[in-house]
């Protein structure tokens, strides 16, 4: 089964930040798919199955224990033999843009940090372009605050573009040529 993670923080205080893109692109998934995260009795983990047009089944998991300790889901939500795609957001990246990797380092994400742990075999990763902090605006300030309006509407073209990219994935579309065509998507100011 392929299972894809977006990871970001819960509550409303993180919604609409920088660091939530991962998990507002896997909300925007599971709603293509006419699907819904939820909780289940105390679990540490949102999640909900979808089933491609293809009939293959995708488990979809936001880690409900913070961003730095994201990898804690993987125990409950991962088993041997399944694939797994992490989708997060990237400051490397600006706004607008969108980035497929079949592997990689952290580059200094805690959140892949956790995953790496969790996850040592590897998984691909889906980067949604957050940009960089202006000068004077520490990596933290920059990735818990919320997006300008302009900025939002680049990232929400990234997003949409991601999740046009994550169906075809979802139903078989090759990993390379994807990886290729998601990769020259851009959005400018």
């Amino acid at each position: 089964m392929l299972v894809i993670f977006g990871l970001g923080n819960p509550g409303l205080k993180y919604e609409g930040t920088r660091h939530n893109a991962g998990v507002e692109t896997l909300g925007k998934l599971a709603a293509s798919y006419r699907k819904k995260l939820v909780r289940r009795c105390f679990s540490s983990y949102k999640s909900c199955i979808i089933t491609s047009e293809s009939g293959q089944k995708v488990k979809l998991v936001f880690p409900l224990t913070y961003m730095n300790s994201s990898g804690l889901a993987v125990a409950k939500t991962v088993s041997d033999g399944d694939r797994v795609l992490v989708i997060c957001d990237q400051m490397d990246l600006p706004c607008g843009r969108v980035r497929l990797r079949a592997k990689g380092a952290n580059a200094g994400h805690n959140g892949l940090k956790s995953m790496m742990e969790a996850l040592p075999e590897g998984f691909m990763r889906l980067y949604i372009g957050v940009g960089r902090p202006q000068e004077g605006v520490s990596v933290i300030d920059h990735v818990l605050t919320r997006f300008s309006q302009e900025d939002r509407q680049l990232v929400n073209a990234a997003e949409d573009e991601a999740v046009r990219g994550l169906r075809l994935l979802i139903d078989g579309f090759d990993m390379a040529r994807l990886e290729q065509e998601i990769n020259s998507f851009r959005v400018d100011r």
